[in-house]
C-alpha cells in the first residue's frame, strides 16, 4: 500500500506492491498529524470497501482513495474532511452502494458525529 502527501491539507491511498510506503513531493513536507488523520480515515474505509467488494465479487486491487480537508482556526483544527474515491473495477450500477459503504467506516463515523471525548493525562517520572 502506498500513501502519498499530495500537499499540506491532502493525501492519497491507494494499493502498491510490498510494505507500505508514505511518499512526499519533496523532502520538505512532512508526514504531519493531520496527514495521520487523513490517512487514518482513508486505510479504514479501503478496508471497508475491500470487505464489501469481496463479498460483492468486485475487484479492489485499482481502488484509490483521496482524502483532503480545510482548517478552522482558533484553535487550529480541522474544518471539513472530504473522502473522494476512484474505482475503475467498480460497476457504475454499484456506486451508490459503496458509497454508502463507505460510510460505515468507524473513523468516519467518528469524524462525523463528532463528539468523541479526549482526555489528557500526565505524570512527572
Amino acid at each position: 500500500m502506498k500513501i502519498t502527501l499530495l500537499s499540506d491539507d491532502s493525501i492519497r491511498y491507494e494499493p502498491a506492491p510490498g510494505l507500505l510506503t508514505i511518499d512526499a513531493d519533496s523532502a520538505e513536507r512532512q508526514y504531519s498529524p493531520f496527514h495521520m488523520l487523513g490517512s487514518s480515515l482513508a486505510v479504514c474505509t479501503f478496508s471497508v470497501l475491500a470487505s464489501w467488494a469481496t463479498h460483492a465479487n468486485i475487484p479492489f486491487d485499482d481502488l484509490v482513495i483521496d482524502v483532503s480537508w480545510t482548517f478552522a482556526e482558533k484553535p487550529h483544527r480541522l474544518d471539513t474532511v472530504k473522502l473522494a474515491f476512484t474505482w475503475k473495477s467498480l460497476p457504475p450500477n454499484r456506486l451508490e452502494a459503496a458509497k454508502r459503504a463507505a460510510a460505515l467506516c468507524p473513523i468516519h463515523a467518528t469524524l462525523s458525529h463528532g463528539h468523541t471525548a479526549v482526555s489528557v493525562e500526565g505524570a512527572v517520572a
